[in-house]
């Protein structure tokens, strides 16, 4: 479609200068003359073009045959989306939309200033975008009007319910008119999507672009299968092979971001993180760092990727693979966007194949099934990459002839040429070696028959393949087990369990079978020696073990014959050590208890005096016993009897008999004067004389103050 029929001239000059020269389906339905005035329901994939679709279907209700807004003053539409990007996202695509009108567009979203927000809604906008809870904190402190409102917008409207939003968006819509026009855009129309359209629409009309059998034309899915500890170095040389401009990475939780972030950046990649403990300006400093070309890789969650928008982002990685379709949907619609091609990887550990399978199938995408790219792979891209730079071709200027002569005349072309290819790979990140994984033992991998609960999980033997025997040197009697051997051969051989094959247990010896397409790797890994860790080797077999002849056991202690036993170690005999034996013949003999002599009688002590009878001590009286305190006359008599110093007086011991009051200083209770001496007691203070100048001690009158001389 090269003529832009039936849109407004100032929009179809907007779209001329944008660059396009045709509209995706959604957006030619907006268009439709039948549309006009009438609410709609429209489901489009993730990156249709909606934005443009909802601004061009609103056109004709805001201008109403107008080329160019009057002044601005109550807004005549409302844009709502779900986050605080997907907000900044769509008054970007507004503003050069209605560029040539002379709209007036304003923002409210969360994490923004509040009063900047009133001030520009206090000077008119012809457009309000803004997130669920901003507005509504608007609309309640009588900030925004609604009262000239003629349509209202609500994008991804599926998201807004997930994230909580419908209390919110149902006090909008209920605050708006009644006579206003609902356009309600949403990827998927779930029952909850319906009933509030049956809620707030008039007569909407159903339009849907998503293609139920048909996947994204502009996408190309492709499922790598990589080994277990491997993903991260998968996604280090999907990364090195493609060398998108803009690339996301998704991963399920934050510890993941984090963790993949610092991986990365310690790479040298150029690298953001979005998750949610993010500020809003941390957040938007990271997405223009991707949009200016500082940051070429941004590792994000789900929740914190939705909505955002990077212009040429040509490659999605799913470091972790989504929870259901409708994810998977959405993480890759970040891509091949407005007619762009782009690539979403999926990294599929092997044990994941099913689930990967499942969500595939539910979003009707049929994906290319490879392994990742390989070291020598991504090294040959980047030949191939080097050879076709534009700036080979280049015109040599003036200003660079006398330094090529030089060059050329000291080190020559093919010397410079090897400088130039290693400066072009010291300046990237070597790939990764990736342990090799069997793409179609993978495929040929079953799941488990839930209708025979005991049937095994693993693949038939029978197509096993080719293999090799191992001999380990662990059996039964050293409690050895597939649960912990497997792991085992896996860590130190640098296999998949994929590699072994069938495991027979013996006493003494456990045989291993693992596939010819992981021996050279295993027997590099586990060296000539063949130890696995300490005190466990193996060995390879020539052939295949005979397992239908007896196991060899070890013969038992007492079946063995004389010569396979250790000799004793001699022990030398008292009479022939070293020290000479010691004659006992001068000790005396050795008296039994029972001719212990008699125990002396108590009454043989202290001169043959027995002890006195506790009946005969006299009885104690009051002067023996211990003083109470109080009592002064028990006091007294235990300083007779016993010779103890009289006890310190008590306070009120101290003052004196004949105080009967504080007439002068020294008779109170801290000592008293005496009036031969002059002295006071040792608890009173020094007494001094008179103060000088002090009245007589006549009380003064009451009467008018004398004038000072």
């Amino acid at each position: 479609m090269t003529q832009f029929d039936g849109i407004a001239p100032a929009i179809a000059e907007a779209l001329r200068k944008r660059g396009y020269d045709t509209l995706t389906p959604v957006q030619q339905a907006m268009i439709d003359p039948e549309l006009e005035g009438r609410d709609a329901l429209v489901s489009a994939q993730t990156g249709s073009g909606k934005t443009v679709a909802f601004g061009l279907a609103l056109a004709p209700t805001l201008l109403e045959g107008e080329n160019r807004f009057g002044r601005a003053g109550a807004p005549l539409a409302l844009a709502i989306a779900p986050t605080r990007e997907l907000a900044m996202q769509v008054k970007r695509e507004l503003e050069w939309l209605y560029a040539e009108t002379g709209a007036s567009i304003a923002s409210c979203v969360g994490g923004m200033d509040v009063r900047t927000e009133r001030r520009a809604l206090e000077r008119g906008a012809h457009i309000v975008v803004g997130t669920p809870g901003r507005l509504r904190d608007h609309i309640t402190r009588n900030a925004l009007d609604l009262s000239a409102l003629r349509a209202v917008v609500l994008d991804e409207a599926d998201e807004m319910l997930d994230l909580g939003f419908r209390e919110d968006l149902e006090f909008i819509l209920e605050e708006s008119p009644d006579d206003r026009r609902t356009l309600l855009f949403s990827a998927t129309v779930p029952r909850s999507i319906a009933d509030l359209a049956k809620s707030y629409q008039r007569d909407a009309r159903r339009i849907e672009t998503v293609s139920e059998k048909k996947q994204h034309v502009d996408i190309e899915y492709r499922a790598l299968t990589v080994a277990n500890p491997d993903r991260e170095n998968a996604i280090i040389n999907v990364l090195r092979y493609y060398e998108a401009r803009n690339t996301i990475v998704f991963c399920s939780t934050r510890a993941a971001v984090n963790h993949l972030t610092a991986r990365l950046h310690n790479r040298g990649f150029s690298v953001v993180a979005l998750s949610g403990e993010l500020s809003q300006n941390e957040r938007t400093h990271a997405l223009q760092a991707m949009r200016d070309g500082r940051a070429r890789v941004c590792i994000a969650t789900d929740v914190a990727a939705r909505g955002i928008d990077l212009p040429g982002l040509e490659l999605v990685i799913h470091a972790d693979l989504p929870t259901n379709s409708e994810t998977l949907l959405h993480r890759s619609g970040r891509t091949g966007r407005a007619g762009n091609k782009g690539i979403s990887a999926l990294i599929v550990p092997v044990n994941a194949r099913r689930k990967a399978e499942r969500l595939l199938g539910g979003a009707n995408v049929q994906p290319t099934w490879a392994l990742p790219p390989s070291a020598d792979e991504v090294i040959a891209r980047d030949d191939e990459r080097l050879l076709a730079d534009p700036s080979l071709t280049e015109a040599i200027t003036e200003d660079e002839a006398p330094m090529i002569e030089a060059l050329i005349a000291t080190h020559g072309a093919e010397q410079i040429a090897a400088a130039f290819i290693r400066l072009q790979r010291g300046n990237r990140s070597a790939p990764e070696d990736l342990i090799q994984v069997n793409l179609e033992a993978a495929k040929k991998r079953r799941e488990p028959d839930y209708a025979n609960p005991s049937s095994p999980v693993t693949k038939p033997r029978g197509d096993f393949g080719p293999s090799v025997w191992f001999t380990v040197s662990v059996g039964r009697r050293q409690n050895a087990e597939p649960r912990w051997l497997i792991p085992m051969l896996c860590r130190n051989g640098k296999i998949t369990k994929d590699v072994i094959g069938a495991i027979k247990m013996q006493p003494e010896e456990t045989f291993v079978e693992i596939a010819e397409d992981g021996l050279d790797r295993f027997l590099s890994a586990i060296g000539p020696g063949g130890q696995l860790e300490r005190g466990i080797t193996i060995e390879q077999l020539d052939g295949k073990p005979d397992f239908s002849a007896p196991p060899k056991e070890r013969p038992q202690r007492d079946d063995r014959e004389f010569a396979d036993r250790k000799p004793k170690r001699e022990r030398p005999a008292r009479s022939e050590g070293d020290a000479p034996a010691k004659d006992w013949t001068g000790k005396k003999d050795f008296t039994p208890k029972k001719d212990f002599a008699p125990k002396k009688d108590w009454a043989a002590k202290k001169d043959g005096a027995g002890r006195k009878d506790w009946k005969d001590k006299p009885a104690r009286d009051n002067a023996t016993r211990p003083a109470r305190r109080g009592d002064d006359d028990l006091r007294a008599a235990d300083a007779e009897v016993w010779g103890d110093a009289p006890a310190k007086p008590r306070r009120d011991d101290r003052r004196p008999a004949e105080a009967k009051s504080f007439g002068k200083r020294g008779d109170g209770p801290r000592g008293r004067g005496d009036a031969a001496g002059g002295r006071e007691g040792r608890f009173a203070k020094p007494q001094g004389g008179p103060k000088a100048g002090a009245r007589d001690g006549k009380p003064k009158g009451f009467g008018p103050k004398k004038p000072r001389g």
